[in-house]
């Protein structure tokens, strides 16, 4: 399930946590960190969940198989490993201060030369984001990118932000690409592949359709303005602009336009249906048929009306091909694609059907007849042409247990992205409001054979994540996140069989675990009806509610005493209150305002801390009554994150605060009578703790920060004395803000919350992996291409293609090279490099380890040279010499 994005980060950023201007285009590489602060090497991978954020475009290319890319409303853009059938995140390396580019509204994959992609990124309109849009451009399929910055906001988690593609690359002359903006911006071209952007003043319509004009936030009273553009391939050659172009407006009365010179003219495509927005444009150039999705709202949740139309581009007549009677409609259509192997094959979606479930629509005769991925035998009993397994992604179940005619798990909900392989008429892929489905026998629908749907969603990672916890006994990771409530997860490397139920929290905002008994653990959160709060005696593997005190609305911060004998919960809606055991009734806590942040002291169960507006209260009798301290100097606003140390009683570390006013980083040793600002931590926003450095005895410090004018992930093992940056510019993951902790089992790892790309941990060189053991030896042949993609005075990038010509996989790969003139390598994506002099090791990262049996596997790389920059002449795989071409 997929709401309107987690209004919990929304508000954060919308208090003033983030500003900054994006930086310019880039003209070169990304320079590297100033040297400010010293760094270490760590390995990042992701807690799996697979999934748990809606996909609202999945797009191939039209001309490479198996090249696919999946875009998210605020999780970044993905690209498809066909060797090992996951997902390759492309955009981890967007940072602090241009947080919204995480979220992307459109992406096109270049025909012409598949080697280029292209991104529309920004997340909101609104105030929300404070940056404008951009558009990034690959030139490596999305290892390394260049932005252009836009004169205008981007909404990649906005309403409308299923319709599109919005950006789009000319088929025949590439260097040409349209992008459809939001908020009456208009259509914009570039005509130099994405460098410079101008508006096509010739174009006559902004567009008028707004989700809710009267929304004084800015959110849902924004113009979605020009919504997709597609080009008829086969009015141009070449080399040359292609002549046809259409373009969908969110207009309900002029919904397509066309230009038949190229862009020069544009005009309302005659007779065509109104009333409706059209969410998708999708061209059948063989068959000269442009077919049309239809809502009567721009989704992606809501829709109550719509229809499919479709026009004949040689004689201008529309058809409508709805697939069921308009008075029979309870959804708008939205997802929307043909097979390019068998022209006439169409397939579209009923994006808004969420009871009973989500349908799906397929026609082999151009949209004549239309048969159903279910129907009714009788009702409520369903007949399915589909079978389906999650088990690999267990929780999407969501552990219900429904009546007929629903069922679970669901075949889906936000149904806005639907594509048919281009290459493939067996494989399909769509994107739900929870992952992405797919199946490679689809064909079985047309001959009466069930077909198999599946998550093909591994590598992708896409939650909000509000809280961490990382218990010293039990299950190393507990989360609490946006939409689908949280897990606790027993081995990072593997999907939790069940997000936290009973009840299940639409999001989680806070959870905590008693210090001395673990096994206790709390959670509040938000839930249409239904108790806010449950507790788990078992260290979260089982839950039950709580009670609720009158006027809870929503689900706050909350705190575990030390013993696991008492609870202070400060929930929305109503002020602080506490109680002895689990919750069965609560009191008002006396002296502390309402919507305080509150935690526990991790010694003493009767002391509780709290913070609001600038002031820090303290409890000493179990939270019935707090005191105001007479501690100055911390942050005025309540973007603050605080936490006490275990096994020290009274030792507080308090984050937070805004760029105008006190900001940074906090100590107190004395229960929060008075704090100590740490210097050099210029701005810090969470505050967690791991396990104590080899011969140090005070726990590893972590935080999310800016220390010596370097944005990062930063460790201390000796009470922020010192600081490491431990992430790295390809590792930024936008904003990180709300949550970080250590694991108190293993030194140097930490957890780190993500508003998009899930829960990121990582381990320092040398700790455990979560699971992965030592890289195998391949067997069988091998081939390597080494390139040179751009050089520049004392710097160079370079591309690594690496092949597998032998007969069996490889589980794990390990490459060995001599850079022959003293290459230094400075940063590599896609594998982890090590360096002794000239001898180079470059090594599997997770996702990519599997290499099939004549498949590929590429990486990449930043470098260093002097005088000569002659490319490796031999490698070995192992012991292995590689083929070298």
């Amino acid at each position: 399930m997929r709401r309107t994005r987690t209004f919990t980060a929304v508000l954060a950023l919308a208090a003033g946590l983030l500003t900054g201007a994006p930086a310019a285009l880039a003209a070169g590489p990304p320079e590297p960190a100033p040297a400010a602060v010293s760094a270490d090497t760590y390995t990042w991978k992701n807690a799996r969940i697979d999934g748990g954020g809606f996909v609202p475009g999945i797009v191939f290319n039209r001309t490479e198989k198996n090249l696919a890319y999946a875009r998210t409303d605020i999780g970044g853009a993905y690209r498809w490993q066909q060797s090992t059938k996951t997902w390759t995140p492309l955009l981890d390396h967007v940072g602090w201060d241009d947080w919204g580019h995480t979220g992307v509204v459109s992406l096109a994959s270049d025909p012409v030369d598949p080697d280029n992609v292209y991104v529309a990124a920004g997340t909101y309109t609104n105030s929300w984001d404070p940056g404008n849009g951009a558009v990034l451009r690959s030139a490596d399929r999305g290892a390394t990118w260049r932005r252009t910055d836009l004169p205008f906001k981007l909404g990649g988690n906005m309403p409308g932000r299923g319709m599109g593609e919005r950006l789009a690359v000319d088929p025949n002359k590439n260097s040409v690409l349209y992008l459809g903006a939001p908020s009456g911006k208009g259509l914009w071209r570039s005509t130099d592949s994405g460098v410079t952007w101008s508006r096509v003043t010739a174009f006559p319509n902004p567009g008028n359709y707004a989700q809710d004009p009267s929304d004084t936030s800015g959110y849902g009273s924004d113009n979605q303005g020009i919504v997709w553009v597609t080009f008829d391939e086969s009015s141009g050659t070449a080399g040359g602009a292609t002549k046809t172009v259409y373009v969908g407006v969110a207009d309900k009365d002029n919904a397509v336009y066309r230009s038949t010179d190229a862009g020069a003219t544009w005009q309302r495509l005659p007779g065509q249906p109104t009333g409706y927005l059209a969410h998708k444009g999708v061209l059948d150039a063989k068959n000269g048929h442009l077919y049309l999705a239809y809502s009567d709202t721009g989704g992606p949740y809501d829709g109550g009306k719509g229809r499919l139309w479709r026009y004949t581009t040689a004689t201008g007549t529309w058809t409508d091909i709805s697939p069921v009677a308009e008075a029979d409609t309870y959804f708008g259509f939205s997802g929307l694609t043909v097979d390019r192997q068998k022209p006439g094959t169409v397939m579209a979606t009923a994006y808004s059907s969420w009871w009973p479930d989500t349908q799906i629509f397929r026609s082999t005769d151009s949209g004549a007849t239309w048969t159903k991925a279910w129907d009714y035998s009788s009702y409520p009993t369903r007949e399915n042409r589909y079978t389906m397994d999650v088990s690999s992604s267990p929780w999407l179940t969501w552990g219900a247990n429904p009546s007929p005619p629903e069922q679970t798990p669901k075949l889906g909900w936000m149904t806005e992205s639907l594509e048919i392989d281009p290459f493939d008429s067996d494989r399909m892929m769509y994107g739900t409001g929870a992952t992405i489905y797919g199946t490679e026998n689809l064909t079985n629908w047309d001959s009466g054979a069930k077909f198999a749907i599946k998550p093909m969603v591994q590598g992708l990672e896409e939650t909000a994540v509000n809280d961490l916890a990382s218990p010293p006994s039990g299950a190393p990771l507990l989360s609490a996140l946006g939409d689908i409530g949280g897990f606790r997860h027993t081995d990072l490397t593997k999907v939790p069989s069940m997000m936290f139920t009973q009840p299940n929290f639409t999001s989680t905002t806070s959870l905590d675990f008693a210090e001395t008994k673990p096994d206790t653990v709390v959670r509040v959160g938000n839930l249409d009806s239904g108790p806010h709060i449950a507790f788990s005696t078992d260290n979260g593997a089982n839950w039950f509610g709580g009670t609720d005190p009158a006027g809870v609305s929503g689900g706050g911060t909350v705190a575990a005493a030390a013993d696991g004998s008492r609870f202070v919960w400060s929930p929305q809606g109503a002020g602080v209150h506490h109680t002895t055991g689990f919750g069965t009734s609560w009191s008002p806590s006396t002296g502390i305002p309402a919507g305080a942040i509150v935690e526990s002291d991790r010694v003493d169960p009767k002391t509780f801390y709290g913070f609001k507006s600038g002031t820090f209260y303290v409890s000493t009798d179990g939270g019935a009554t707090f005191t105001a301290s007479a501690a100055t100097g911390l942050p005025s606003g309540d973007s603050v994150r605080f936490k006490a140390l275990p096994g020290a009683k009274g030792d507080i570390w308090l984050a937070g605060g805004a760029p105008d006013g006190a900001y940074g980083l906090w100590h107190s040793t004395d229960g929060g009578a008075t704090f100590t600002k740490l210097p050099g931590v210029e701005q810090a926003d969470t505050v967690g703790f791991g396990k104590a450095a080899p011969g140090a005895s005070y726990q590893t410090l972590f935080t999310s920060a800016k220390i010596g004018g370097v944005r990062g992930i930063f460790r201390s093992t000796d009470k922020g004395a010192t600081w490491t940056r431990i992430n790295d510019d390809a590792h930024q993951w936008g904003w990180t803000g709300a949550a970080i902790t250590g694991d108190p089992r293993v030194y140097g790892r930490v957890y780190v919350a993500t508003n998009g790309r899930g829960v990121i941990y990582g381990d320092t060189a040398g700790t455990g992996d979560g699971g992965t053991g030592p890289t195998p030896t391949p067997t069988g042949g091998c081939a390597v291409t080494y390139k040179v993609t751009n050089q520049w005075s004392g710097g160079f990038q370079a591309e690594v293609r690496l092949d597998n010509t032998g007969t069996s996989a490889w589980n794990g790969w390990s490459l060995n090279w001599t850079f022959a003139d003293g290459q230094k390598i400075t940063q590599a994506w896609n594998a982890e490099h090590t360096q002794s002099g000239s001898a180079v090791t470059a090594k599997n990262v997770g996702w990519n380890a599997a290499v099939a049996a004549g498949s590929s596997v590429s990486f990449g790389f930043t470098g260093s040279w002097s005088g000569a920059n002659a490319k490796p002449t031999a490698f070995k795989l192992g012991e292995r010499t590689c083929t070298v071409s």
